[in-house]
């Protein structure tokens, strides 16, 4: 069987569609069909937009000065970092190995941090920045060497623009509202010494933003406020999940998707507990058996010796 792609591209001014196939979608087919356009019709122009800050008339002009705008055709070709650009940078970053056992954990958080990092919707805010910090911390657990924990971490923020120090910052503060708080307050939209919950003004603020993007991490990171604000309401699952319910309502997220994001974390979570617990007890019992044989061996030269 034959792999074959389709490009296309339609010109809505001239009402053309001008199709093209290849073997296969990559970056040089994708450059080879910009150049089959261009090859068309020679008044395509294109233009990056890392050059063109603004998109005034003064931006579509030829060199002889004639406009561009804003029936001009023109293609739009953005500098967006891949996985591979986010990959490279990070084990620039972090130049030493990782442990074999948390390395598939590291790289599809890097993953899921670099497609909302190039995502037009995504926009960083705490509650992120907290459910970034909580998930690493959680399945980080028992990493050795220790010392290497901060600088993966700060290659994870690095590789995807961002800065770790800043992550940290911002996490901190949205926690400490969540101590001054209350789920109850949170829920009830109360207030709080006479202000208007501060807690609650944090997450308004991040979810009614414009084309507000959802993600696994906001999802964490607002259950981790919720277990700093009362941790006894999520011991319960049917409580827990009214809980969940309610604060999904509050920020018009998607509840269901909410809700299945964090059981599958918190199952994984609760899996890489057991692994790493299955993992020392084995060390223990090499380490044991180790000593057993070395004492056996010890025992045998002395007995030798004093024959």
């Amino acid at each position: 069987m034959i792999s074959q792609t389709y490009f296309g591209a339609l010109d809505g001014l001239k009402s053309k569609l001008l199709p093209k196939t290849d073997k296969i979608a990559n970056s040089e087919s994708t450059i080879k069909f910009i150049k089959h356009i261009q090859a068309n019709d020679s008044e395509t122009q294109i233009f990056d937009k890392t050059v063109m800050p603004s998109l005034g008339k003064e931006n579509f002009t030829r060199d002889n000065g004639e406009d561009q705008s804003p029936d001009a055709q023109v293609f739009f070709v953005d500098n967006v970092r891949t996985v591979s650009d986010t990959k490279r940078n990070f084990y620039n970053f972090h130049t030493r190995p990782i442990n074999s056992i948390y390395r598939r954990f590291v790289e599809e958080l890097m993953v899921e941090m670099h497609l909302l990092s190039v995502n037009t919707d995504f926009q960083y805010d705490p509650i992120f920045a907290l459910g970034v910090i909580t998930s690493f911390e959680g399945f980080m657990k028992g990493y050795e060497p220790n010392v290497d924990k901060d600088s993966i971490f700060s290659a994870l923020c690095q590789s995807v623009g961002g800065d770790s120090a800043q992550y940290r910052q911002d996490a901190s503060q949205v926690l400490q509202l969540a101590k001054e708080s209350s789920v109850k307050s949170l829920l009830g939209k109360a207030e709080i010494d006479g202000n208007t919950n501060s807690l609650l003004t944090t997450l308004k603020q991040c979810t009614d933003k414009n084309n507000f993007k959802y993600s696994r991490l906001f999802a964490i990171g607002l259950y981790t406020i919720l277990a700093e604000a009362d941790a006894s309401l999520l011991e319960e699952a049917k409580q827990r999940n009214e809980t969940l319910k309610d604060l999904s309502s509050l920020l018009n997220l998607p509840s269901e998707k909410f809700q299945k994001d964090l059981d599958l974390y918190l199952s994984n979570l609760e899996k890489m507990k057991q692994l790493l617990v299955a993992l020392e007890e084995s060390l223990a019992a090499d380490r044991k058996k180790r000593d057993k044989s070395s004492s056996t061996e010890t025992t045998a030269t002395e007995t030798e010796q004093d024959s």
